[in-house]
């Protein structure tokens, strides 16, 4: 059974990889997820689980971070508390206050009590903002967790106390609180980020009682029931997906789709939850439940989004675990080895040993790389783009091969007559007037396209009152007599099987050919209409440095063809089934560069097995569809092949991000790890290697959440 709580008041992200980590020690819990930007944990209980779930899990919480609420029913709104901001913000401005008078008296005053002036004000700014961190260090001590950012600071700053370093002490404690707090503020306006995307969540219905009169009364989404009939006012959201039964309007869909331009909805159309009536009156019978609507869906893609996680992201966890404990060996050992044997100074290399454990600390990856992967998530989503987990934004970043099914992906799955081709003697008007009522009474897709563009081209429908030994030939074709003429519409072998002499067509795509009172007038070629943009697509994914396109289809050969030269597509594969696509792609797989990935781009409906085979599936004109979500990795919201360029390019800024924190947070660590085991770098540096680099990382982060 699925069990979600919300952590209340949890922040640090080194305490949230404990409690994550602790968790899935318990036996009978598995599929852990801590998601530190909206405080969720999320996990699977097995039935050999006995005991009380709620105060296993409050006992590990409790234990890293006693004053995190654990939560059983979720908040939904990813707020904040303000009120614990402005209070650490006016501590931090009064401590660092005093801190910077401190450094004044310190330094610019030379009479006689200004140095114990100075240090008094130190003293209280250091326990001003740094009493939290004690207290932490001294339970954590008590509970025998003593690996962690909280003991690092405590015994860094008291140690520099010890060695007289007052000045030293305190600007640790301030900068590194700074360092905190800031870092609080890039998890919050993250959840504000979130937030802001979760606001298609619709906050009421108006469900008619009388229709007659138009009555309605407002009531919660979720108590809605499919076939309900509700009202859309203009302005408002559409809380849950139907059909429209009465009015005509235009949906402002850019929070669903990226895409600004409105869509107009009238009596029969399918309409989406978290569209936006922007004019008229909207009668809509429901199709979905809440939790089934595509609005539902696509907030819990993206809050869950956090709960899988890219290698990096685990590489970099695995790497804090050790790491810590390493330096602080290390520094252990600088402090006692050289007094101890070499006849070192103590206080020399106390004072290095302080530095390293300043340096220790490693918040900029802890924080920032999380933090980079869901900014890049939900920038994705801004664009029409749900990205299910940050392995998967690693791996369209890292895409060597992809993969395009055919019909519905790269074309438009609806046939259309694309060419009528007349013989002398016979309009053109009235070899598509023979076809249409030779296929008045089909209902198959290629019958209907030549219904469809004699509807259009003459505004009115075949009349068939005048039709008369209809005869369907299995096969071949259909016979029909209209107003005492004979006609015959179907493929080559309706023609030869009748002997009647005619030019077979080269062109791409279905022909019908038609011959009147057994004289043949023409062809009418039908095909499916590549989109307007696939051919965009397809260049722009060369441009991005994608090394091979390639195309599954179990059309015909020469119709695949025929689209793949179109589209300049390196290989394509046809007249495969279900099964054939499958084997092709792992063949397809084992042709990828190393360290790269291989996209499946279908319409997650008939694609499942190959959507799932590959390192990254993605849905193409998934919108509304269950399937496409199911099965999908990445869901793109529209059906345009060019939201795959929006994809990999937030991927990829994303992941060259996350690589400039890395580098530039390991580098300076690194450097100053020798410099202060050396002895040339002091506490200040140190203060820099940590907080300073913290900061930076953060702020660096927040340019993903700005694309």
């Amino acid at each position: 059974m699925i069990r979600v709580y919300t952590l209340e008041g949890l922040e640090c992200a080194n305490c949230a990889a404990k409690i994550e980590r602790n968790i899935k020690k318990i036996e009978g819990i598995s599929d852990v997820s801590l998601n530190l930007i909206n405080t969720t944990l999320k996990f699977d209980v097995g039935e050999e689980f006995s005991g009380d779930i709620y105060q296993a899990v409050s006992k590990i919480v409790h234990k890293y971070e006693p004053d995190v609420s654990v939560l059983e029913k979720r908040d939904d709104k990813g707020e904040i508390s303000a009120k614990t901001g402005k209070s650490k913000a006016a501590w931090l401005i009064i401590g660092s206050s005093l801190f910077v008078i401190g450094m004044i008296f310190e330094h610019a005053f030379s009479f006689a009590l200004s140095e114990y002036i100075a240090i008094g004000l130190f003293a209280v700014s250091y326990f001003l903002v740094g009493t939290k961190v004690l207290v932490r260090m001294i339970r954590n001590i008590l509970k025998g967790q003593i690996f962690d950012e909280n003991f690092l600071m405590g015994v860094a700053t008291l140690g520099a106390i010890g060695i007289g370093e007052y000045s030293g002490a305190t600007a640790v404690m301030v900068f590194y609180m700074i360092g905190e707090f800031f870092q609080e503020m890039a998890v919050a306006k993250s959840k504000k980020n979130i937030s802001e995307l979760m606001d298609i969540r619709p906050d009421y219905a108006n469900l008619l009682i009388n229709l007659s009169i138009n009555e309605y009364k407002k009531v919660d989404p979720q108590s809605v029931k499919i076939g309900d009939i509700i009202l859309i006012k203009p302005g408002e959201k559409i809380p849950l997906d139907g059909i429209v039964v009465e009015g005509e309007a235009m949906l402002n869909m850019a929070a669903l789709t990226g895409e600004s331009i409105p869509r107009k909805a009238g009596k029969g159309d399918q309409v989406l939850s978290g569209s936006v009536n922007q004019n008229g009156l909207l009668t809509i019978e429901v199709t979905k439940t809440f939790g089934e609507s595509t609005v539902s869906k696509i907030i819990d893609l993206v809050e869950n989004a956090a709960s899988r996680k890219a290698k990096v992201e685990t590489f970099i966890t695995k790497f804090a675990r050790y790491y810590t404990p390493v330096v602080m060996a290390l520094a252990l050992l600088i402090a006692t080895v050289p007094p101890l044997f070499f006849g070192g100074l103590w206080a020399d290399w106390v004072y290095r040993s302080l530095v390293l454990l300043i340096i220790a600390c490693p918040c900029a990856l802890v924080m920032s790389i999380p933090l980079g992967f869901f900014g890049g998530i939900g920038s994705a989503s801004k664009k029409g783009v749900l990205v299910k987990g940050g392995n998967f934004l690693e791996a369209l970043a890292d895409m060597d091969i992809i993969v395009f099914d055919k019909t519905g992906t790269l074309t438009k799955g609806v046939f259309k007559v694309t060419g009528i081709k007349n013989e002398p003697g016979f309009r053109e008007e009235q070899v598509l007037e023979a076809a249409a009522y030779a296929e008045a009474f089909s209902n198959h897709p290629i019958a209907l396209s030549i219904l469809d563009e004699y509807g259009e081209r003459n505004e009115r429908e075949v009349n068939k009152d005048s039709l008369s030994a209809y005869t369907e030939i299995a096969g071949h074709g259909v016979s029909v007599n209209s107003m005492g003429q004979t006609i015959l519409a179907g493929n080559e072998k309706l023609m030869k099987i009748k002997n009647i002499s005619f030019k077979e067509s080269d062109d791409f795509g279905t022909k019908v050919y038609i011959a009147l009172d057994n004289k043949y007038a023409g062809c009418i070629l039908i095909s499916d209409e590549i989109k307007n943009d696939s051919k965009n697509a397809i260049s722009a994914m060369k441009g991005l440095g994608v090394r091979k396109t390639v195309m599954l289809t179990g059309d015909s050969s020469e119709v695949a063809n025929a689209v793949a030269a179109e589209l300049k597509i390196d290989e394509v594969y046809s007249s495969l089934l279900p099964q054939d696509k499958v084997e092709k792609l792992d063949a397809l797989r084992s042709q990828r560069q190393a360290r790269k990935s291989l996209a499946f781009v279908g319409d997650g409906i008939n694609d499942a097995p190959v959507l799932a085979l590959a390192d990254v599936g993605i849905a193409m004109g998934a919108l509304g569809s269950d399937a496409a979500i199911e099965a999908a990795d990445v869901v793109l919201m529209t059906d345009e092949p060019s939201k795959l360029i929006d994809a990999v390019k937030v991927a990829r800024y994303t992941k060259k991000i996350i690589w400039q924190n890395i580098i530039f947070a390991l580098g300076v660590q690194f450097l100053f790890l020798v410099l202060g085991s050396m002895g040339v770098a002091s506490i200040w540096e140190a203060i820099f290697a940590d907080v300073g680099v913290s900061l930076l990382a953060v702020l660096n982060t927040w340019r993903i959440l700005k694309i």
